[in-house]
């Protein structure tokens, strides 16, 4: 049995009941067994022999997570940068995509990682191919993933067959390993992108395997239209039609939605993952992030990937989705710095199935959480710290990470990566694809 016993830091709990309080926190091997104002009582609470840490100049609160991303574009950062989506994926993502090889893949993905890690997610979604080679880096990094092949399924009938057997057979055999770091996903990649027969097909899997479903959808008004065009429905009707919603179900964007789309997403229990920053950039608009949280849609926060970002700062969206709501809706009430914290950690958590777990700091919990230097200018003078978390943090101020209970960040290095090979391999796989 292993102990960590945190003394006197400042505790984001994220628990309703006690949302940030000074004190104390004990973890036991990969759980969170105390949690309160009070020292823990030896031996009751903590052994003589648990390792010490002292918190007061720190804040710990839950790991952020990111529910939407493609870790592996990360080797595309500020490749192809003010373009519009279609012209950004079909002109410049697509054909360097299509040159990648194994190496690529995991030497991206492994990037991505640190970057997440070094500024506090402790947990996200992943959607690619070459899946198994993201899933040996969250392995090796200590990462929680939840992972999924993405399928385009643009091609003839004997290819989109070969896609799904490798998208169920990725889900299988990965689902639960990594000491249950890493859950898997079923994931036709959008509407536009996946005929009605093919998304069914995936639907079926997803019922086969019990597995959740991930996509992108209505991320821009040509993408709706579109849909329009080819089917007659709007895509959230044309999803629902086909038994998406039938599964637990995460969808990425969601940016144009009517109000019976909301009222569906609702009914169906779908969730929504919100990528601001992403979608800032290439001009997709401005989702409907209040009208979904007052229907009871669970919205989370996602980053995309680097290569439409063009960073993994959680943080970054958690401020965004704080500050563009109010900006767009003239109500600087909209989002609260408590709910757009709430975005990046409980409502994270809820959107993965994960909310028995992860995402808040609680007794029973994992121990995935954070530590956020205080002893810097823009955390004083010491008022609100939720507010400073919001408005005033970055993923810079990381100082440590820790994910079932072990540390994967110690005073801003990873632990269990070696940094200085993962950008070396990051950039030679990019030259490598420029000169392919």
């Amino acid at each position: 049995m292993s102990q960590l016993w945190i003394e006197n830091g400042l505790f984001v709990s994220m628990d309703d009941s006690r949302i940030s309080f000074k004190g104390h926190m004990v973890v036991t091997n990969d759980r969170i067994t105390y949690l309160g104002e009070a020292a823990p009582v030896m031996p009751t609470d903590v052994a003589a022999d648990a390792r010490k840490i002292d918190g007061s100049k720190l804040a710990f609160m839950p790991g952020l997570i990111n529910t939407h991303g493609h870790a592996a574009m990360t080797l595309l950062r500020g490749y192809s940068d003010d373009q519009n989506l279609q012209v950004w994926l079909q002109e410049k993502m697509w054909p360097m995509e299509a040159k990648y090889v194994d190496q690529d893949t995991k030497a991206g993905s492994a990037l991505a990682i640190v970057e997440m890690l070094k500024t506090g997610t402790t947990a996200f979604v992943d959607m690619y191919d070459r899946m198994d080679q993201v899933a040996m880096m969250v392995e090796q990094s200590g990462i929680r993933g939840c992972l999924t092949r993405g399928v385009i399924g643009l091609c003839d009938k004997e290819v989109q067959d070969a896609k799904l057997a490798e998208a169920i057979a990725f889900a299988r055999d990965w689902n639960g390993k990594a000491d249950g770091r890493i859950t898997t996903m079923i994931s036709p990649h959008a509407p536009y992108t996946c005929p009605p027969d093919y998304i069914e097909r995936f639907v079926q899997a997803a019922h086969d395997y019990s597995l959740p479903l991930h996509t992108h959808m209505s991320e821009t008004v040509a993408e709706v239209e579109q849909n329009v065009r080819d089917y007659g429905l709007r895509p959230v009707e044309h999803l629902d039609k086909h038994g998406f919603f039938s599964r637990p179900s995460l969808v990425a964007h969601a940016v144009h939605l009517n109000d019976a789309e909301i009222a569906l997403l609702a009914a169906r229990g779908v969730a929504v993952s919100h990528n601001p920053v992403s979608n800032l950039k290439l001009a997709s608009g401005v989702a409907r992030v209040t009208d979904l949280l007052k229907a009871g849609v669970t919205v989370s926060l996602g980053t995309d990937s680097v290569a439409s970002n063009n960073n993994l700062d959680l943080f970054q969206e958690i401020r965004l989705a704080a500050l563009l709501h109010k900006g767009v809706s003239g109500d600087p009430t909209a989002i609260p710095a408590i709910e757009a914290l709430r975005m990046g950690t409980v409502y994270g958590a809820r959107s993965i199935w994960q909310q028995d777990q992860i995402g808040l700091l609680k007794v029973g919990m994992k121990a995935d959480f954070i530590a956020i230097n205080l002893e810097q200018p823009h955390f004083y003078p010491m008022t609100d710290i939720v507010s400073h978390l919001v408005y005033s943090a970055s993923g810079r101020d990381v100082q440590h990470v820790w994910i079932d209970g072990r540390q994967v960040v110690n005073n801003g290095e990873c632990t269990m990566l070696d940094e200085e090979k993962i950008r070396f391999e990051a950039q030679a796989s990019f030259e490598r694809l420029l000169q392919a």
